[in-house]
């Protein structure tokens, strides 16, 4: 994301070595790598049971929270948009981006069938899979906040604080209250506001790092214990932040340069996580479908290469084709899996 006012030690460690992984629409599931040259970083992706990303949910855009505004800027291509698109609300119908000077009418065409001023009411297993992906953005954010602190860099790690503490916590509040988890948004803004006062007292701010850490995953320890370790639940938030992580890439490169460092490490947060919450229900998947859970291992394994460290390289080590390739055959082999689960 642009600079806005904006995982325990534990998974740090476990996601460190293998960082980085990986939507898009096709008519035909394959189990061959992606050619790196197809371009897929922005089509609608495949329909999730029970749970619809890229074109089968609308964007809000008078309540969305910026990573899912930046869906639309990565379209779009267009810098700062999603910036734009919060400062111009609230919008009476869509089309008042255009009457707004947001977007000219030709780019809405392009994204009219992906936005909406409508509230979006998610139920059953589509709410919890919302609230987990929600959480793991926070957890993504959190991620790349300790790498840029340990590298001492706290102007830099101050957005991927403040991101969840302005936003994904105000989104998902409700949902907290409803599943009686504790509130922690004290807890984020008193590590907010150290790092912003410079991370002078370094031993407290990694006290309220883990702080944070916990109280993130205690609240998705709300969610049943089943549930949680369900392959076709926890594929459905996978797909859910790769998705994410997929746009924020998008967001982040403009004329084969990195242009937005923020985007690239929030991309780079979000695939870990999500790369983490498959190492824990791949035996399963290896065990069922072999083939497949190779395909997913190898494209998450070539995705880790897009991100070879926190702070941006001058050039991307992958275009933003080739990484929404590598999403879209994660996607779809994860679809494989849920389909023969739910048999």
């Amino acid at each position: 994301m642009k600079i806005k006012d904006y995982l325990t030690v534990a998974i740090v460690a476990c996601v460190a070595s293998v960082v980085i992984s990986a939507c898009n629409n096709t008519t035909k599931t394959t189990e061959t790598s992606p050619n790196p040259t197809t371009p897929a970083a922005t089509a609608p992706a495949p329909e999730m049971a029970g749970m619809k990303h890229g074109g089968g949910k609308k964007i809000n855009i008078n309540s969305a929270i910026l990573s899912e505004l930046d869906k639309l800027e990565a379209k779009l291509g267009i810098p700062a948009l999603s910036n734009k698109i919060q400062a111009e609300r609230p919008y009476k119908t869509p089309e008042e981006l255009v009457s707004k000077k947001v977007i000219d009418q030709q780019q809405y065409d392009q994204i009219k069938d992906l936005v909406t001023i409508e509230d979006i009411v998610l139920t059953g297993v589509e709410k919890d899979a919302d609230y987990m992906i929600k959480l793991g953005l926070m957890k993504g954010h959190l991620f790349v906040a300790k790498e840029l602190l340990d590298l001492k860099q706290p102007k830099d790690a101050e957005p991927h604080i403040g991101h969840p503490v302005e936003e994904i916590y105000t989104d998902v509040a409700d949902q907290l209250n409803e599943r009686k988890v504790k509130e922690f948004k004290t807890t984020l803004i008193a590590l907010e506001d150290l790092v912003k006062a410079g991370a002078k007292d370094m031993p407290k701010v990694t006290n309220n790092l883990k702080e944070s850490q916990q109280s993130i995953n205690l609240a998705i320890a709300a969610l049943p214990d089943a549930q949680r370790k369900d392959p076709k639940f926890v594929l459905q938030v996978i797909n859910g932040l790769l998705e994410t992580a997929n746009s924020e890439y998008g967001a982040a490169i403009a004329n084969g340069k990195i242009k937005e460092a923020i985007e690239y490490q929030d991309s780079r947060g979000f695939v870990a996580y999500a790369n983490m919450l498959y190492q824990g229900i791949a035996a399963s998947i290896e065990k069922d479908q072999p083939a497949t859970h190779k395909i997913i291992i190898d494209n998450m394994k070539q995705l880790t290469t897009a991100w070879p460290t926190t702070m941006p390289p001058a050039i991307p080590v992958k275009t933003v084709a080739e990484v929404g390739a590598l999403v879209k055959t994660i996607e779809l082999n994860t679809q494989k899996v849920i389909t023969v689960a739910a048999k």
